[in-house]
């Protein structure tokens, strides 16, 4: 295949936005990308693009064509990073085969290699990407308590370092970045109780501070960074029933308010931010079925409405953003051990199904490559934990296997590093282990 000769050379600009870009000079596109290199090479591949603004709270990616040189004054924003195209060479598919008769290029097949393990063995533990680029892990189950326990992955090294413990320990809680760079973790399961505490990481000195305690207790909750920079906690279980409520946090006061309640009761379910800034909720349990149902929650009404159904009911499933703004959905638990995977078009409302995984899991993780496919990892097929990890094309619906991990674990963790590699983290196989792994 001819090389596809496309570069650009950007000027960064940390914690610095367009002052015009809410007005004057709005993005033409705005997506949610796992990292600032999927923003970058969305941009790289629009001929239109010429500067790209990366929200590192929430993912968000904004592309600006040639207008943004009409107003190049910036204003100071925390945790932003805004890159500007001063030099650039795109050529196309066919250019580039003209330009490169006698050259040639392969994919380098990926390749899974361990990295240095954790100090503690967890499951159903979190991981959060730091705007330094270092990983954080909080709390799981380490086989004998639910663990207030954290550490922190750098990249640069392959090192593990502990880092301040939680006040509480807990399991099956969620995390988030926050707009000035601090973790909010919330909630889970601690020494038998349904927790409502929250608390708040900062990086620069490395310490844990307790933030206002959530109006319900819960655990198997979602956790989600609006565009506003208020967080979004939906559902769960409290120990006696499954939750339809939701609450919103404002980092500014540390306060949570409830916000209105989902239409359905659910635990075990995803939540994923739309390109228009909705929040999609999907599936789960509700402690008598699995549900295929989903419903929408817009930020700035407060308001929930119902969606089309899934095809198929799941919970312990995961849910993708795709770059064409679809939603993937895979695997899953209804009765089976679910292979299938669908596909939510916003613009629609409508769920389609795409091609099966090539194998059942639940309990496991995804996440997107820079290259736009999805990275499905491990989990549990209801007789062993697979090795086994696939990747899926949105451009053709295809998902074919690629290399085996180590270990198979289910309850993990999976993160894209900035530089595009993929981290594992620990997880259940028979019990909780401290093996990680990097995929590249």
């Amino acid at each position: 295949m001819p090389n596809d000769i496309r570069s650009v050379r950007m000027a960064i600009n940390n914690d610095k936005i367009f002052q015009c870009a809410q007005s004057t000079c709005l993005p033409f596109n705005n997506l949610t990308t796992s990292n600032i290199r999927h923003c970058q090479i969305n941009c790289l591949n629009r001929d239109e693009c010429m500067a790209v603004t990366f929200y590192q709270s929430n993912l968000q990616c904004q592309l600006f064509n040639n207008s943004i040189n009409q107003n190049m004054n910036m204003s100071s924003q925390i945790n932003v990073v805004t890159m500007i195209t001063i030099f650039g060479t795109r050529y196309s598919y066919d250019m580039a085969t003209i330009l490169t008769t006698t050259s040639s290029t392969t994919e380098a097949p990926h390749v899974w290699i361990n990295t240095t393990n954790m100090n503690d063995a967890r499951s159903d533990h979190t991981a959060t990407m730091l705007s330094n680029g270092k990983v954080l892990v909080t709390g799981g189950w380490n086989g004998s308590s639910d663990f207030n326990g954290v550490e922190l992955y750098d990249p640069s090294t392959g090192n593990w370092t502990r880092t301040k413990n939680m006040n509480f320990g807990r399991t099956q809680h969620t995390a988030t970045i926050l707009s000035n760079g601090k973790v909010l973790v919330t909630a889970g399961l601690g020494s038998g109780s349904y927790l409502n505490s929250a608390e708040l990481y900062d990086p620069l000195p490395g310490n844990w501070t307790i933030t206002g305690n959530m109006n319900v207790g819960r655990k198997s909750h979602t956790i989600t960074t609006l565009p506003n920079g208020n967080v979004l906690v939906t559902g769960g279980y409290n120990g006696s029933s499954y939750l339809n409520s939701a609450e919103l946090y404002d980092p500014l006061t540390g306060n949570w308010t409830i916000t209105r309640n989902m239409n359905v009761r659910r635990a075990q379910h995803t939540a994923t931010i739309l390109l228009n800034g909705n929040i999609l909720v999907s599936g789960g349990t509700n402690g008598s079925f699995d549900q295929n149902n989903a419903e929408l929650y817009d930020p700035l009404t407060g308001n929930w409405t119902t969606t089309s159904n899934m095809n198929v009911g799941r919970q312990y499933h995961t849910a993708s953003i795709l770059p064409n703004g679809n939603v993937l959905v895979t695997g899953g638990y209804n009765g089976s051990y679910l292979n299938s995977a669908e596909l939510y078009d916003p613009s629609t409302g409508n769920w389609i199904r795409t091609k099966n995984m090539n194998f059942g899991r639940i309990q496991h993780t995804a996440t997107i490559l820079s290259n736009g496919k999805v990275l499905v990892t491990a989990g549990w097929n209801g007789s062993s934990y697979p090795k086994s990890a696939e990747l899926y094309d949105p451009s053709i619906g295809n998902w074919t296997t690629t290399g085996n991990m180590s270990f198979g674990r289910k309850s993990h963790t999976i993160t894209t590093l900035p530089n595009g590699n993929v981290l594992v983290t620990a997880g259940w196989m028979y019990a909780p282990i401290t093996s990680c792994e990097i995929y590249r």
